[in-house]
């Protein structure tokens, strides 16, 4: 269900509805799509195939022989910005090439939007979890370090607290 809301008497903004959800449409000359996947990154550019030049050139890495042989290793250029993706993670093409439009869409993301990216913000986040468990594990391991020196230095002889 699609709604037209007059914002100005010349402007109209075209609102769409998921269930109880109301969508605006993404801002002029940035074309985003909702893609809610296994990272839940929601506004993510499209990837317009046009703007892509795609290669398939030969693999590095341990493998051997099945990897030196084959091209199954995705070189992704966005032509615009000039952003080159190079993914080879596993020996099937199409989930190459897949996983290398993944990256392609993160990376412009961050490129359009800077520290407003959904991916920066989720890597800070993912920072800021990491020390703050780091610094609760060792005020922890500080905690168990004294009472240990307290009933060290009570246990000692001499002591006697009658």
């Amino acid at each position: 269900m699609s709604v037209f809301v007059p914002i100005t008497s010349f402007v109209r903004m075209r609102l769409t509805w998921i269930g109880s959800l109301l969508l605006r449409p993404p801002p002029t000359g940035l074309r985003c799509v909702l893609a809610a996947g296994k990272k839940d990154l929601i506004d993510l550019p499209v990837l317009v195939e046009d703007e892509l030049e795609e290669q398939f050139v030969r693999g590095s890495g341990p493998g051997g022989q099945a990897t030196n042989k084959t091209s199954n290793c995705v070189v992704l250029k966005h032509i615009p910005t000039g952003i080159v993706v190079k993914c080879h993670q596993t020996r099937s093409v199409d989930i190459n090439r897949k996983r290398a439009r993944e990256i392609m869409r993160e990376k412009l993301d961050v490129a359009y939007k800077g520290e407003l990216s959904e991916v920066v913000m989720k890597k800070k986040e993912s920072v800021l979890r990491k020390q703050e468990k780091r610094r609760k594990a060792n005020e922890n391991l500080e905690r168990k370090r004294l009472l240990k020196e307290a009933l060290a230095a009570d246990s000692k002889p001499g002591n006697d607290t009658v």
